[in-house]
């Protein structure tokens, strides 16, 4: 696609979007929506371009890329209609920040190595922050809206900035250890309510263990999810070729189900 047939496709998604915006002429549940209505949905439209991508469909990305598009579309809308700013701003400040953070691509700077480059992308990214009306506290910035596994890594990331971290990855698993044997001693005690605290903090601990492990937590557990749908289709599909389903069978006959595909897995 040329660019010029490419502004043509942008400018009239945002036609549409104004349409739909309207007062006399466009949507009801359109005019009805806010930043805070709309934002669960760009939240499901994210994950969606992310579920597109975990299952390799090409076809299906471009589909939520623009669902996802469309949820950008929406909120510079209403703040346009707001006199705040329109699409334009937030695709000016996105290509002045790309520069800014790509000095060795845009400005001639030049980096030794990744780690050196990586270093150069946290200073920008803390002189950006610094420049912003002042916020209490080394964690102040990190969205309450974020996925809870994903901002606990990021928390904790931000906390490791300062040096308040665990310097090893033993240790951590040391911490969780701690966490599961404090777990337990609610659990025999009964108590529900602190034994949900401590399940928190023992998630809590996870994330900074993949995060320590440069994993991202919500890709692992995404990952494990989609493992356990997999398998767990395999145990349905076997009962149901004897004539069975899970509820008609025994927790022995699904378990040994379970490690085939566990095993078949390992082999692979």
């Amino acid at each position: 696609m040329t660019d010029a047939a490419t502004h043509e496709t942008l400018d009239r998604l945002l036609s549409v979007m104004a349409r739909l915006r309207d007062p006399d002429a466009g949507c009801a549940w359109d005019l009805e929506q806010t930043f805070a209505t709309i934002a669960p949905y760009t939240i499901e439209e994210a994950y969606e371009v992310a579920d597109a991508i975990q299952r390799g469909d090409l076809d299906d990305l471009k589909d939520e890329l623009g669902d996802l598009l469309l949820q950008v579309v929406f909120h510079a809308r209403m703040a346009e209609e707001l006199g705040r700013f329109d699409f334009a701003d937030v695709a000016a400040a996105i290509a002045d920040k790309m520069i800014r953070r790509h000095p060795h691509v845009f400005a001639g700077e030049r980096y030794r190595d990744a780690t050196e480059q990586n270093r150069a992308w946290e200073e920008q990214k803390a002189a950006e922050r610094a420049a912003r009306p002042a916020k209490a506290g080394v964690l102040a910035g990190v969205a309450v809206g974020l996925p809870a596994l994903t901002r606990a890594a990021k928390l904790t990331k931000r906390a490791a900035r300062v040096g308040f971290d665990w310097p090893d990855v033993a240790q951590v698993i040391a911490k969780l250890h701690e966490e599961l044997g404090e777990l337990q001693a609610e659990i025999d005690a009964g108590d529900a309510v602190r034994a949900r605290e401590e399940v928190g903090d023992l998630l809590f601990v996870v994330a900074n263990l993949a995060r320590k492990l440069d994993v991202e937590p919500e890709d692992a557990l995404r990952a494990a999810n989609a493992k356990f749908v997999r398998r767990f289709g395999y145990v349905e599909e076997r009962l149901a070729a004897r004539g069975s389903s899970p509820a008609e069978s025994t927790l022995a006959e699904m378990d040994a189900l379970w490690n085939e595909v566990r095993a078949a897995d390992k082999s692979a």
